[in-house]
Parts: structure tokens; sequence; C-alpha cells
């Protein structure tokens, strides 16, 4: 069968996993002391509900919120609350945060189980709640409120695609935890309401291919597809319309067009809360880039320092040129390595100077390689300009808000200009102008 892939820009980029995508998941043992950040999702940030000197068990509820849109974070660790305190994120910023001092013991708090066929969909989503999680590819979705759409849906999608350079923990899930894998991505069927899955995996990635079709057998209500390599494939958007040929509308979510799309990991601790009662207190990490000295798919628990992650593989050849949380397309830069490992941190990279591009901003030459290549059919430049001028409420009359911020349009510049930089900035400006009108009883303009 002929491989599936969107229909619209986008191109096959050097995908650099060579270092880690034959490497099985090795542990990291837990550190001596773990910082759980209280906003490890998007929506409502959490509120402790422990108090210094409070002993707690791994898995235990350290923080909740009431809202709908946020997801509960979990001490990773056994052993006693030493702060509760504002603490550095990994994009530099800070949030407030519960300090566990680690007794080495690992007393385990899980939450109750039965058979997934004898839950309803209702229950299993509560499940998912209490367990706290979420989109564990990208942005931190709480998982819960996903698998509740506002309308009926037939598909659920399963994203293997892992179309990121460097990043390999997906990959490895999918060949050493398949069945993990499958009897999550039927859960999450049941919770949502679909009647099929599609787990999409890109070409590049054969033996998981084979290992989650072994997993499926001939079963009809769920399929294995390959996907073209070719980026961004995992973009939930392109991802949908290449397995499905359904485009959602600008502004909408998949649930528009009857599915929804999980992350391999999501879907395996999905599994994990429905079978062992295990909440979401760790996830597999790749360590890569040219600047590591070993490289590695690492199982570590949240709250751990990044450093500590950096140390397990060697440490660094030198001073790396730039470090980056996440793949290097989309991750940001890491400002601290003392910032802790979050629930949707996929990768930690240290790239040399040949591998990490930067932005010198020279002059545009009109070329429109940045146009042929935006799979969302944008114009970057100029929206890219108008973002960069104060010109927000423009740029956004012309697609702003449907860029999904994949920097290809940076990355086949041959200017090197900060187009995706000024995208970002022109979205938080002009997300900050709507606000501003909402609260005066306007419409922004």
């Amino acid at each position: 069968m002929t491989a599936k892939t969107f229909p619209r820009g986008g191109m096959e980029i050097p995908h650099r996993k060579e270092a880690t995508e034959g490497k099985a998941i090795v542990t990291l043992a837990p550190p001596a002391q773990v910082v759980i950040p209280l906003q490890q999702h998007i929506g409502a940030r959490c509120e402790p509900v422990v108090n210094v000197g409070h002993y707690v068990k791994m898995g235990q509820v350290v923080g909740d919120s009431s809202q709908f849109v946020s997801a509960p974070v979990h001490a990773s660790v056994s052993g006693k609350v030493v702060a509760i305190e504002e603490r550095p994120l990994l994009n530099g910023s800070k949030c407030l945060a519960v300090v566990i001092a680690n007794d080495g013991r690992d007393e385990e708090y899980t939450l109750p189980v039965r058979p997934v066929e004898k839950m309803s969909a209702a229950e299993i989503r509560e499940t998912v709640r209490k367990a706290g999680i979420v989109g564990m590819g990208g942005a931190g979705f709480p998982t819960h409120v996903k698998l509740n759409p506002p309308r009926p849906v037939d598909t659920v999608i399963i994203n293997g695609a892992e179309c990121e350079p460097y990043l390999t923990c997906d990959h490895r899930l999918l060949v050493e935890r398949t069945e993990e894998l499958v009897r999550g991505t039927r859960a999450i069927m049941k919770a949502a309401g679909a009647e099929r899955g599609i787990i999409a995996i890109e070409e590049n990635k054969p033996d998981a291919i084979a290992a989650v079709r072994e997993a499926v057998g001939d079963a009809k209500d769920l399929t294995v597809e390959a996907m073209k390599v070719r980026y961004p494939q995992g973009a939930e958007k392109q991802l949908i319309k290449a397995v499905l040929g359904r485009e959602v509308p600008s502004g909408k979510l998949p649930a528009e067009v009857g599915c929804i799309v999980s992350n391999v990991h999501t879907a395996i601790a999905v599994d994990a809360a429905l079978t062992y009662g295990r909440t979401l207190y760790e996830r597999v990490v790749t360590v890569s880039g040219g600047a590591v000295v070993d490289p590695r798919n690492v199982l570590v628990r949240v709250g751990t320092p990044l450093k500590d992650l950096l140390d397990f593989c060697g440490g660094t050849l030198g001073e790396p040129a730039a470090l980056v949380g996440g793949g290097p397309m989309t991750g940001p830069p890491v400002a601290s390595l003392d910032a802790p490992v979050v629930k949707n941190l996929s990768g930690i990279l240290a790239l040399t100077d040949e591998e990490a591009g930067f932005d010198e901003n020279r002059p545009c030459i009109r070329c429109a390689r940045c146009v042929n290549a935006c799979p969302m059919g944008l114009l970057p430049l100029t929206i890219a300009d108008l973002s960069a001028n104060g010109r927000s409420a423009e740029a956004a009359q012309i697609g702003l808000m449907d860029c999904i911020e994949c920097s290809l349009c940076s990355y086949v510049c041959p200017s090197k200009r900060a187009l995706v930089t000024w995208i970002k900035q022109g979205k938080a400006a002009w997300n900050a102008q709507r606000r501003a009108a909402a609260a005066a009883g306007e419409k922004a303009v």
C-alpha cells in the first residue's frame, strides 16, 4: 500500500534519529529531591493539596484544581514535602512547585482498578483525570477533556509519526510496549465513543510498524497506517488530512470532523492508569544531539533535574551550541538545567555548532520558499513582517492564528529570518488585544 501523507507543503528533512532509534529504553534512578511544578498542562494551574512536612507516597496527588480544563499532578517519589515555592521551568519562567525529599522507599499510591470492559466511558474519563494524564507529545492538553468531545466522533488516531528530528521515545515505546499501546488505544476509543482506531506511524520506523501490526492482528476496529516520511506529518491537522482525508476548519478542533488525535505515550499512560492504577509520574525522554556523549531514551521520574538526564548520558562534549527542550523544530531553548522534567517533555537535545541553526535576519530575498513549504498554505513572510511591526490584527486577517509553528518557514529561509519567532510574538499580541477587548466589552479589530 502507498504510504499516506498530507497534500500541501511540508518536506522531508534530515531525521537524525540514528543515535537512539535502535537503543532500548533505560531507567534513570530517581534523584534525592524532585520538583513537581503545579502547571504541567494547558488550562488552570493546580493548587497544592499538601503542606510542608507532609509525607507523600509515589503517585499521590500533590496538586489539583476544580477547573474542568486542568489535570492533577502527583508525587514521583515517596518522602517528605520540604518546600512549596516558585521554581524555574525549562523555558526560564517560574511556577509554584512542590519539592519532595526522596526517602528511597518508593512507597506507591495507586488508583482502584477494575476491568475496562466493565467501565463506562465516563468512568474511564474520570480515572484518566485522576491519573493526571495529559498529551505527552507537545502542548499537554488534559486527556480527560479530549476524551469528552463536544460532538460525536467516529475515529481515534494515535499519532506515532514522531516526525521531529532526533526524537525516538515514541518509536521505542511502539516497539517495546506494544500491548499496552493497543489496550490504551481501545480504552481511548471507548471513552470517546469512537468505533474505529488508527495507529499512524512514519515509514522510517519499520520495526515499530511490524510490531504494532502483529499486536493488532486481524482486528476490524483497529488498524495501522504507514505514513510517508514528511515533516510535519505528526501535526494534528496534517495527520488527520493524511489518514482520513478530512480537513479541520480554521479555528476548529478535530472533533469538528469526527475524530480525536492522541499521542503514543499518552495512550500507554491511559493503559497504565486503567490496568495498574498508576498515575502519571514518569515518562520516556530522548536525550540526543551531537554534543551528547551517550545518547539514550531514558525512563525518568517527573521532577528530575534536566542536568541529571544529561549526566546519565555521559554529559556533553564541551559546551553545546544550543540546548533544546523537545524537538529542534518546535522545542524551546533550555534556560536552566536545574529545571525539572515535566509530563510533556519528549526530549533534551544538546546540539553542536554544525547542528544548531541560528537566526541571522538578513533581508528577505522574496524567494517564496517559506510559502511553498508551509503545510497550512499561509504567507509566512507577510504574517511574520506584520507581526514584527506590531500589526498583529492585520496578520490575524491573513491566517496568523492558523500557523501551527512547525518552523519549516524558518528552516528553508536562505536569509535565516526569525519568521516563527515573530509569528509567535504576533499571536501573543493578538491574544492580548482580544482579551483586553473582551474585558472592555468590545470587539478586537
